[in-house]
């Protein structure tokens, strides 16, 4: 499985849609400024991703994008399959021989596999206010 710009991308423009679910659109334009992407690549990436469902535009003058389904019910997995395609596309080519080694990398591809499947957009909030909370501890002695 090869990761490119369009799923770290797609992968963090939905963490903040995921941030401020509920709370009503988000331009692409504020959701390149929070996460330090590119607008004009934002764009290109909506049209996959809203025709699988996990994006809704809505449109008007406080328009934007909105999440499609709860972050609860969207996992990294699904959004690197909309913009990656399928994530055991590394698989050796037809015919080849198998080597001793290929079940590794196997077990290694389902593994990766199993950990995007297992993030949901509300699991990454929730750890993105754990990090918040632990940077805003204070100690007294």
């Amino acid at each position: 499985m090869k990761l490119s710009t369009k799923g770290r991308y797609g992968v963090q423009a939905l963490f903040e849609l995921a941030l401020h679910e509920g709370a009503g659109p988000v331009s692409l334009k504020l959701i390149a400024e929070r996460q330090a992407l590119s607008e004009h690549y934002l764009e290109q990436l909506a049209a996959p991703l809203r025709k699988a469902g996990l994006i809704t535009s809505v449109r008007g003058a406080q328009g934007g994008y909105i999440l499609g389904r709860p972050a609860a019910r969207i996992t990294v997995g699904d959004v690197l399959r909309v913009l990656e395609g399928p994530l055991d596309a590394d698989e050796e080519e037809p015919g080849a021989a198998a080597s001793p080694t290929s079940d590794v990398w196997r077990r290694v591809r389902q593994a990766i596999i199993d950990v995007v499947d297992s993030i949901t957009l509300a699991d990454l909030v929730a750890e993105a206010h754990e990090q918040i909370a632990r940077q805003n501890l204070t100690f007294s002695i």
